[in-house]
C-alpha cells in the first residue's frame, strides 16, 4: 500500500467534501482568495490574477534569458499559485564554515534555461552553471497559498523559537535566515526574502528576465552585461502597478481548507496529529502561529496552520546542495505543509514522490523524529499519513 499522495479517486472525494477543519481553517479550494476581503481588496486580487496568468513576450521585456514566460507556468497545480513540474537551478560557492558566495555576478542565483530569439541569434541558447560553483541544486516551485498570512506573522513569533545552541537538548537548533540587509527572511527555501514584494520581484527578475522598479537593471547573461541588441525594451519593464497587483494576488491567496471525510476519518486524523507531535515533528513543523494587527481584516490576528517555524534547520548531508545568504548547504527553511495533500513531489528538490520516502530522507536535526517514525508499526504509519493527507 502506498503511503504517499492519495489516489485521484480519493482526492476527488476530498475536493467534493472540503469544509472547515476542526481548527477553523478557512473553507477554500486551492487558488481562492482569503475570506473577508473588502470589495477593493478582492478587485486587486482579481487584477493580480490576470497578471499572474499573463504570458509575457520579448516585446514586453521577457528575457533575454528566462525560465518561463508567465508566473502560472511554474505555479499551476492544482490552481494558479500552486506548484508544478518546473525546476529552478541554482549554483553557489561555499567555503566552510560559513562563507557563501551565491555567484550573483556569474548567474548562479538562477541558471536560466531559455533565451529569446534575439539572444539565440547571437548564439546564446541558455545559461551554464558557473565554473566557480562548488555546489548546485534544483528547487521545485513554492506553493503560494496562504503566504500573505505568513508575511503577517510578527517577527517575534518566529524569533522566539530560535535555539541555535540547542539549549533545551532536543537536537533541534533552528535559527532565523537573514536577507542581505539583515531583515528576517521567511520566504524561499533558504529563507532569503523578508517580504512578498521582494519575493515577487526576485521571481520576475530571475525567472522571466523582467526588470522592475525595485531592480531596474537586467540581471545579464552569466552575470555579464546583456549583449547589445538583445533587450530593446526600456527599463523597468514591469511598472509599480503590475508589481503591486502581483503582490496583492499572492498576499490574498487563501490556504486550502483541511479535508473532512466525516467523524471516523476525523478520529484517524486526530490520532495521526497526536503522533506527528509525539514523534517530534512539531519541533520544526510548528502547527500554527497567529498574525499580528493588520489594516486588512482578512489578515488581522488570524491563526495560521502553516506547520512550519520558518527557521533554518540542518537536515544533514543527503539533502545538501547550495548555500544561502545565512544558510549552509545542508540548511533549509522548514517547509510549510499547508496544502500538502495537493503535492506529488516532496523535499525542496522534488526527489521524493511519496511521503514515506520524504520522511525517511530527513537527517540532521530531524534524525530523531525520522528514527522514531521508522519504528512505528504499519497501523500507526497509516494514521500519520491520514493526518498528513488531510493538510
Amino acid at each position: 500500500m502506498s503511503l504517499g499522495r492519495p489516489s485521484h479517486v480519493v482526492l476527488a472525494l476530498m475536493l467534493a467534501v472540503i469544509a472547515c477543519s476542526p481548527e477553523g481553517s478557512p473553507t477554500a479550494l486551492p487558488g481562492a482568495p482569503l475570506p473577508g476581503l473588502s470589495a477593493d481588496e478582492l478587485a486587486r486580487f482579481r487584477t493580480g490574477q490576470v497578471q499572474f496568468d499573463r504570458v509575457f513576450t520579448p516585446d514586453e521585456g521577457l528575457g533575454p534569458l528566462f525560465n518561463e514566460n508567465q508566473c502560472a507556468a511554474c505555479h499551476t497545480d492544482p490552481a494558479s499559485g500552486g506548484g508544478g513540474g518546473v525546476f529552478v537551478v541554482k549554483a553557489t560557492r561555499f567555503t566552510p564554515p560559513d562563507a557563501c558566495d551565491r555567484l550573483e555576478s556569474h548567474g548562479g542565483e538562477n541558471v536560466r534555461r531559455q533565451a529569446t530569439p534575439l539572444a539565440r541569434a547571437l548564439g546564446i541558447e541558455r545559461e551554464a552553471v558557473p565554473v566557480e560553483a562548488t555546489e548546485q541544486g534544483r528547487f521545485t516551485p513554492t506553493f503560494l497559498f496562504g503566504l500573505g498570512l505568513v508575511e503577517a506573522i510578527p517577527d517575534r513569533s518566529i524569533l522566539e523559537r530560535e535555539d541555535p545552541e540547542d539549549a533545551d537538548g532536543d537536537g533541534v537548533s533552528g535559527r532565523a535566515g537573514r536577507t542581505p540587509s539583515g531583515a528576517l527572511g521567511r520566504f524561499g527555501r533558504k529563507a532569503e526574502a523578508a517580504t512578498l514584494r521582494e519575493f515577487t520581484d526576485g521571481a520576475l527578475r530571475l525567472e522571466m528576465g523582467l526588470s522592475t522598479p525595485l531592480t531596474p537593471t537586467e540581471s545579464g547573461y552569466g552575470g555579464a552585461v546583456v549583449p547589445p541588441g538583445t533587450d530593446p525594451v526600456p527599463e523597468p519593464e514591469v511598472d509599480d502597478l503590475v508589481l503591486d497587483r502581483l503582490v496583492d494576488f499572492v498576499r490574498f491567496l487563501s490556504p486550502p481548507a483541511r479535508s473532512d471525510y466525516g467523524q471516523a476519518h476525523r478520529d484517524s486524523v486526530a490520532r495521526g496529529a497526536r503522533l506527528f507531535d509525539s514523534l517530534g515533528c512539531t519541533g520544526c513543523h510548528v502547527s500554527s502561529m497567529t498574525t499580528g494587527e493588520s489594516e486588512v481584516d482578512a489578515l488581522d490576528r488570524k491563526r495560521v496552520f502553516l506547520y512550519s517555524d520558518l527557521l533554518l534547520h540542518d537536515l544533514g548531508p543527503e539533502v545538501a546542495d547550495v548555500c544561502g545568504i545565512t544558510a549552509a548547504p545542508s540548511e533549509v527553511r522548514t517547509e510549510l505543509l499547508m496544502g500538502l495533500r495537493f503535492r506529488d513531489a516532496y523535499i525542496h528538490d522534488g526527489r521524493s514522490h511519496d511521503l514515506d520516502d520524504a520522511i525517511m530522507r530527513h537527517g540532521g536535526e530531524a534524525r530523531r523524529a525520522r528514527d522514531a517514525y521508522a519504528r512505528l508499526d504499519p497501523r500507526a504509519r497509516l494514521l500519520l499519513m491520514a493526518f498528513l493527507n488531510s493538510l
